[in-house]
């Protein structure tokens, strides 16, 4: 008898081992912590090429601890079939074969047949998937959506709403800012009428050209957008006359504090991926994500610290801390060494005192590309305060700056490459405004 409950006490020790290792024992006031997570993903639900649950555990087998699955003006709820011919051909590949193999003929549900061409292929919807998926404190599925559409003078704009608890209609405005504006005035009376956290930001500003530093800087009302966004050809890097996404967000956020009063933008980095078979390099997933720092892996506690401003976007370079001493008003970073690469930091700000006039890039018109504010008197919008190399860099505030943000870039290559941008990086948020 005693041997017995030696044996069985040893047993539940094991177990509670084993559960405290898989991460689904939850400490009482846990530190924070930072969590990885990508909250820009496509899947067969609207133009992305994979089964949801089978993105999902790309993601969880690569190390991330959240997933947000926006498809184009849909929620992946309620009743869908697609043709397994339509999805092999978008895929490139056997894609349903993979799929069955994977999860099992009791999962993938199936009706028709191979032979005549008529075998279709059942969407599992948000729930379902979710729960095959999901593991407490350590791999969490947000519901989201990503609004698309255009204004009224016909320029393209994406915005996610994120941690949704019901499917939205895109609204579509006169203009970019009225657009803007009309769609966070709906998600805003969603998260009232749900009760949920929600959060918006806009898609790849670049994208077509559609979205200005001007427009971003206007509609105060919107805190976060996509300073880099994983997708090849979406423009991040801007050209010749257009200004790059970083520019972007350095104009807005001047014009956002010194015009308009407001708190700057929050950059967010994401993939964006549509592509999840390994044959295209377009939008696989893997290019970009957020790192956000929370006591708590819930939808609540992630989109609260990123309203906060307690994360960084990335390509690849981690950052161990990044803080900022309001006392002081000095931002320390403290980044991860990897072996063989080094690291640069610009810390990045506008001094007051920056002219607020900007000139036509080009032949553009002021309504199809950012400003140009570059001169030649006075100081510079998106001026490089200090340069730092190593892995421990800080800025003290001299006292003239409406903001101050920081850019690590690394020598290493990410291992996703994108053609748009080389070299790992990682973008902190404004402080100090």
């Amino acid at each position: 008898m005693i041997r017995a409950r030696l044996v069985l006490a040893s047993s539940f020790a094991a177990l509670l081992a084993l559960v405290a290792v898989s991460g689904a024992q939850i400490a009482p006031d846990p530190q924070a912590r930072w969590w990885r997570g990508n909250l820009h993903t496509h899947t067969l639900w609207s133009d992305g090429d994979g089964f949801p649950e089978m993105v999902a555990e790309w993601y969880r087998e690569h190390g991330y601890h959240f997933l947000a699955l926006s498809d184009h003006n849909t929620l992946s709820q309620g009743e869908r079939w697609m043709a397994a011919k339509a999805i092999d051909a978008r895929a490139g590949v056997d894609a349903v074969a993979r799929y069955r193999k994977r999860f099992g003929e009791s999962w993938a549900r199936t009706r028709g047949s191979n032979g005549d061409g008529s075998l279709e292929v059942r969407l599992k919807p948000f729930d379902e998937y979710r729960a095959l998926v999901e593991e407490p404190n350590r791999f969490l599925m947000i519901q989201s959506e990503e609004l698309t559409g255009a204004s009224g003078d016909g320029r393209a704009l994406h915005m996610n709403a994120t941690n949704l608890g019901e499917q939205l209609l895109y609204q579509a405005g006169a203009t970019i800012r009225d657009t803007m504006v009309r769609n966070l005035q709906v998600v805003e009376e969603s998260a009232k009428r749900t009760g949920r956290e929600v959060m918006v930001h806009v898609n790849h500003p670049n994208y077509k050209w559609g979205v200005t530093a001007e427009d971003l800087a206007a509609v105060t009302g919107e805190r976060f957008f996509e300073v880099w966004n994983g997708v090849d050809g979406d423009n991040d890097p801007g050209d010749a006359s257009h200004a790059g996404v970083d520019e972007i967000w350095d104009i807005a956020n001047t014009l956002r504090i010194a015009r308009y009063g407001a708190a700057p933008l929050y950059g967010l980095a994401t993939d964006d991926s549509h592509n999840h078979h390994g044959n295209k390099q377009h939008s696989p997933p893997g290019r970009a994500w957020i790192m956000v720092r929370s006591r708590h892996l819930t939808p609540e506690s992630i989109v609260r610290a990123i309203r906060a401003g307690d994360f960084y976007a990335t390509t690849g370079v981690a950052l161990e801390d990044a803080a900022f001493d309001k006392q002081s008003r000095t931002l320390r970073l403290r980044i991860e060494a990897r072996a063989g690469e080094t690291y640069v930091t610009r810390f990045i700000g506008t001094r007051r005192g920056a002219s607020l006039k900007g000139k036509l890039r080009g032949a553009e018109t002021a309504l199809e590309t950012t400003l140009d504010y570059r001169n030649a008197a006075g100081p510079a919008i998106g001026e490089v305060l200090a340069e730092v190399a190593g892995t421990a860099p800080s800025y003290t505030m001299k006292g003239d700056e409406l903001y101050l943000r920081a850019v690590v870039a690394s020598s290493g290559r990410p291992e996703v490459p994108s053609a748009e941008f080389p070299y790992k990086r990682a973008w902190t948020q404004p402080v100090g405004w």
